[in-house]
Order: C-alpha cells, then structure tokens, then sequence
C-alpha cells in the first residue's frame, strides 16, 4: 500500500490520484510490492489507468505480479500492519485505538509491557522496544508495513538531545532492516530562530530519522487541545485555579492550536496515502491565538472571567516554577514548555489539509469536544490520571493529579500484606498519626461532613461500593491493590491506593500514594497546607501495614468475598496516564 505507486487491488489504485477509478473486473485483484525508497511511481512514467496493469506485469522490477481471487470482504492479512512505539505516552495512547477502528493491525510498544497492558485494547499486540537499546527494536518492527514514531523526552537533565538523536538512528536502521516501508513521525512546530533546546531536538530528531533508508512522514503540530495534553491542562490549571493572573509575558504568544481529534485524524490517513512519504507537513487548527485568548476563551467555556496582568519580569525558569505552583504540571515539563514560547508559531497547513479533507475544530468547538471524551471515558478500576470519575465527575477540577506517598518492604507474602491493607478503618483506624486523622475528621464534621461517621461493613471483606469510615471503597484487587476515594468535605477530589507488589520469594513491597485533583485556588492552598504531614503520614502508613504483615502468622490469609472482584468487570478508561512513561510523547 506504501510508496509512490500504491497497492493494486480489487480494480483500483489505492493511495493515488486513480484511486476512485475502476480499472479491472473486481473479481481479480493483484499484488504489488511497492519500492517508495526509489521513488518511482505512475505519474513519473506518464501512465493512463488502463496502461498501468500492462507496465505492472512487464516490469519485475517493481513487483512479482499475479493475478488472485479477491474476496467480497478484505482478510485480515491485507490489512496495513503498523507497529506505535510510544503507545504508552499521550499521542500513541489515543492513536492506537483510532488505527484499530480504522482496520489496521496494530502492535503497541513501549518499555513497560505492565503500562500497556493497564490499557486493555482488545485485538492489539503488545511488544516491548527501547529505542535506545536497538536489539529490542528487531521483535517489535518485524512484520511491519508502518512504523509511528513517538518517541520524545521531556526531561532536561544530562543531554537529552544526543540521546534522542540516537534513539532516532536506531530506529531508523532498525526499520530498514526489518523491511518497515514507512515511518511516521509527530514532530513540532518550530519558529523561526527557535532556541529552544526541545523544538530544536524534535527537528534534529525528524532529520535523522530521513538520514535512513526508510521514507518518513513528518507531521508538525504546536499546541494541542485534548484530555492531558500538557499545553491544555496548563490553560484549564490556570483559568480554574486562578480569578486574577499576574502572567509572563509569553502569553501574548500565538500559535494555531489544534485539536486532538483533528490531529489524529491526519496520523492515521497519512499512513494509506503514498504521496506523504518523504513529506513533511504542518498541522495546524484554523485560528491563530495567543496563550492569553486560549484563557479567555476557556473561561468563557466554563463561566469564568479570569483577569488577566502580563508583566516582562518573570524569566523562563521562574515562569516553570510559577506554572508548578499554581498547575498540576511537573517543572521539566513546564519549563520545556515555556521555552518554546518566546515567538510566534506559525503553520502552513495547506498542504496537509488539501491531502487530508476534515472539517478543523475551532478551539471553542476543540474544548467541547474534551468535556465530551471526559464524560465518554469516565469509570475506571483503579486511580488512572485524568480519568473523570477521580475528579468527582468534575471537568473543572485539574486533570493532573499532585501526589504524595511512601514505601516500605515487608518480609512478609503479598497476602499477609494484603491482609493488613483490607483490614484499615473502624477498629483498626490507619495504623500511624490516627490522632491527626482524628483531628481531620472532626473539623470534617464541625462544617457538616460525615468525618465521625466510622465504621465499616466487615472487619477483614472488602467490596466495591463499601465505605470504610469517611472513604468510598473504588477499585479491590486482592491481594495486589485497593483503591479508595475520599469522603470528607474539601476544594478537590481526592483517591488514597494501596499498591502491593512481590519482590521475590520471601519481600513484599507496599507503597501508599495519595492523589489530589484541586478545585480552583482553594484546592491548591488546601493541598499546600497539609503538604508538610505527607510524607511522614504515608511513609509511616506504609512502614505500619509492613511491621504488621511481619508480624502476622504465616498461614494469615486475607478474608475473600467474591463480590470483591467486580472491579474486573468495570470499564476501564483508556484516556492517558503521563506518569505512566514520561519520555514518551
């Protein structure tokens, strides 16, 4: 299907300017093995559709051609097969199941198998590639008709530039060795005289990767408007968290935002389209706006009139810092974003446009279309970031969660452990600082909260729906984990989870973490205020749980209620974790 002349089938040209004519009985397809790198294709040989088949079965050089019944329907085999490393980062998290509903096969790869099996698309492969170690590369594009690649770090530590040269040089080769036909990457819009070291190592990056013997497909795209997109998610952050904006004066910076859905739109069309190999595109939504308008507009969206005071004294590290306090944004992330907006960003997108027909969503329309996926992909087993159901079923609450926990190892078996963790409330209270939770629970019920209401329905079974004292019992997982949702009266929405996991035969790791959704300044200052007691509170829980798993009998097993499974019948969201792998688009 790829390179300059397309794939022959059932009487017709797919991918080229004949595609829409009939050229043979549709009872007789053929196939044809396309050579994109040499760049040989209809138009330049001055072919009419009824000389093509004629050129085609008297030129081996492009294709050993034989005639073959073709069924009503397309097998499965025919279909493109096309291998996402980076699946587990923002993009390929929702462009896998964009390239399955489209027909295609699609294998996933990333670093971690566990971070892609969380996912739960039905009918993908899973492998696992490092792009940076190139023997794990050969499994994972073997087979492959498209590669995507979408690999970029975030991380501005040590150089990273060299690194994601690399990881491109690898792939590139790999791809070539393993017969890819095609390679797509997702680049970013870069202005003119760009210093920023991260636009700059995505270009250099789309240039190693032509340096192969592959044909690549570049596709540019600046800000985009979606569920966790981080340029997005710093917009949503500062319109709910903060009325009144002292900004830098990077917000009067405009760039074409576009939207996810339009985006994808074009990732997964450019792959059937022989004319985009060896192209490079910019995509682009149909306005140009600044930062500042993007707020205004939101809050028009959701009925907020921030006020909003550029000033020229904030330099680009105090502005990551800023962004960190008042956003759920991580600094390298914030401060890689902020680098990027000294110019003005501009796209010519009418190339890629005129290849790839859609109607482009506005931003209003864009930021619509986000509340709708949230509501869309709103349940899930266990704390998944973003997912609206942690957020109280809340869009204004920050899709990024601040975080907080501690660890500790227990020569104990996981169901020891578990034992302990299923056990938590009512009589047993939290195991450390049960004085400071009774302090929280009591001024929970001075504002009208349901703090002091302790208590649960069996000492040792958990089910999901149960409430141990003020917390919703979400997700259990015996004996690997238990999700629980927070009760009491707060600006936010709250999950405590405990993970457990076995180290080898005789250790067992138990890490508590807390994750807080804030709604507007308020949930902000509220997470500040407590932030002090964090890590001794949840270090203390966790070292607590483990002396006690120690100190149990052996044959302590947990307590099991089949109704305690039904987290594995619920639906679960397939919206991206960003903690999952962060160097990864």
């Amino acid at each position: 299907m790829l390179g300059n002349i397309g794939l022959f089938t059932n009487g017709m040209i797919i991918g080229s300017e004949y595609s829409h004519r009939p050229l043979l009985p549709q009872s007789v397809g053929f196939s044809l093995v396309a050579y994109g790198r040499q760049n040989v294709g209809v138009r330049r040989y001055g072919l009419n559709p009824i000389q093509i088949p004629f050129f085609l079965m008297t030129n081996s050089r492009f294709t050993d051609f034989e005639p073959e019944q073709v069924a009503a329907e397309p097998r499965a085999s025919d279909a493109l097969r096309v291998a996402v490393v980076g699946a587990s980062g923002y993009i390929g998290t929702n462009l896998v199941p964009k390239l399955v509903a489209r027909g295609f096969q699609v294998r996933a790869t990333a670093r971690s198998r566990k971070v892609l099996e969380g996912r739960h698309w039905p009918g993908v492969e899973i492998a696992i590639a490092d792009v940076l170690a190139p023997a794990t590369l050969t499994e994972a594009l073997a087979g492959i008709d498209v590669a995507y690649y979408l690999v970029h770090s975030l991380d501005t530590h040590g150089d990273f530039s060299a690194l994601e040269q690399q990881g491109a040089d690898n792939f590139a080769e790999a791809a070539a060795n393993a017969g890819v036909r095609r390679i797509v990457y997702l680049g970013g819009l870069i202005p003119e005289n760009a210093d920023s070291q991260h636009l700059v190592s995505r270009r250099i990056t789309g240039e190693h990767l032509r340096k192969g013997r592959v044909p690549v497909t570049e596709i540019r795209a600046g800000i985009i408007v979606g569920p966790g997109s981080y340029a997005f998610e710093v917009i949503r952050d500062l319109v709910n968290n903060l009325p009144v904006m002292v900004t830098p004066r990077w917000v009067k910076v405009k760039s074409p935002p576009i939207a996810l859905c339009n985006l994808l739109e074009y990732l997964v069309r450019v792959a059937e389209l022989d004319e985009a190999a060896g192209q490079i595109y910019d995509a682009a939504g149909p306005e140009m706006l600044s930062y500042r308008e993007l707020m205004l507009q939101y809050g028009e969206c959701v009925g907020k009139r921030p006020f909003i005071i550029p000033v020229p004294v904030l330099t680009p590290t105090l502005s990551s810092y800023w962004l960190r306090a008042v956003t759920s944004v991580p600094t390298p992330i914030a401060r890689a974003l902020i680098a990027g907006l000294k110019l003005d960003i501009k796209a010519d997108d009418s190339a890629l446009r005129s290849l790839v027909p859609q109607h482009l969503l506005t931003y209003r329309e864009a930021v619509d279309a986000v509340f709708d996926a949230e509501r869309d992909n709103a349940v899930a087993a266990r704390w998944t970031e973003g997912v609206l159901m942690f957020r109280d079923y809340n869009p204004n609450y920050a899709y990024y969660a601040k975080k907080a926990g501690g660890t500790a190892l227990a020569k104990a078996s996981p169901e020891s452990a578990w034992a302990q963790v299923a056990a938590i409330g009512g009589d047993n209270r939290y195991y450390y600082a049960n004085s400071l939770w009774t302090v929280r629970e009591f001024f929970d019920w001075a504002i009208g909260g349901q703090g002091l209401n302790r208590g649960r329905r069996h000492p040792s079974e958990l089910r999901v729906g149960d409430t141990i004292d003020s917390w919703r019992v979400i997700g259990v997982d015996p004996p690997r984990r238990l999700t629980l949702g927070f009760g009491m009266k707060a600006p936010g929405a709250g999950v405590l989870e405990f993970d457990i996991k076995s180290e080898d035969s005789q250790h067992t790791r138990i890490t508590v973490t807390a994750y807080w959704h804030p709604a507007g300044v308020w949930g902000l200052l509220y997470w500040y205020a407590f932030s002090p007691s964090h890590a001794m509170v949840f270090n203390g829980m966790a070292h607590a749980i483990a002396e006690r798993a120690q100190a149990a009998p052996v044959d302590d097993a947990p307590a099991s209620d089949a109704s305690s499974l039904t987290t594995e019948n619920k639906p679960r969201s397939e919206l991206p974790n960003a903690a999952d792998d962060p160097a990864e688009i």
